[in-house]
């Protein structure tokens, strides 16, 4: 079984060691993991972008499964990138997985970024545009696609020293899949 595996990872300055890491997770689990920089792009080409969404866009198509890593990305929420890819699979109805190194609420995280004030029984920016408040660790969409083609987002009880370099929720994921996807 193939699992796809998306995230923000890929920007980080040992991004080829971490898809290494995540991939003998998943074959210790029984799993193939594939990894977005196991593409060959030539980042010089004038189509390098296309290049880069096609070959992960084929890469999702032949997996039968994703685990996206949601842990907030420049902001208070996930990587657009990664958001994309685990639409794309939710649309494809492929088992979808993800975990975020950060459990606290999308609200909460938005609240340190930016100045919200409570208003008619929501919560605002200083633009006056409503911040969604449900209590969950990110955007509704993302949540709920989990719930309903795959697994609950998995957060750890503490954020780790580290958020990007920690796997255990990664491996709880690969487990999850394991267990779902290989028949014994």
């Amino acid at each position: 079984m193939k699992i796809y595996l998306a995230g923000p990872d890929v920007f980080l300055p040992d991004a080829v060691e971490i898809g290494r890491q995540k991939a003998a997770i998943c074959a210790a689990h029984g799993l193939t993991g594939l990894y977005p920089l196991d593409n060959a792009i030539d980042l010089t080409a004038p189509d390098a972008s296309r290049q880069i969404f096609c070959g992960n866009e084929a890469m999702m198509d032949g997996a039968d499964a994703i685990i996206a890593n949601l842990t907030p990305f420049r902001g208070a929420g996930a990587d657009p990138g990664t958001v994309y890819e685990l639409g794309y699979m939710a649309g494809r109805r492929k088992f979808c997985l993800a975990y975020s190194n950060d459990g606290t609420s999308y609200a909460d995280r938005v609240g340190r970024l930016m100045h919200v004030t409570p208003e008619d029984g929501r919560l605002v920016d200083a633009q006056g545009l409503t911040v969604e408040n449900f209590g969950l660790v990110d955007n509704l969409m993302m949540i709920h696609a989990l719930e309903l083609h795959g697994c609950p987002l998995v957060t750890p009880a503490e954020p780790p020293a580290d958020v990007w370099h920690d796997l255990a929720a990664f491996e709880a994921c690969v487990r999850m899949a394991a267990a779902r996807l290989i028949v014994p």
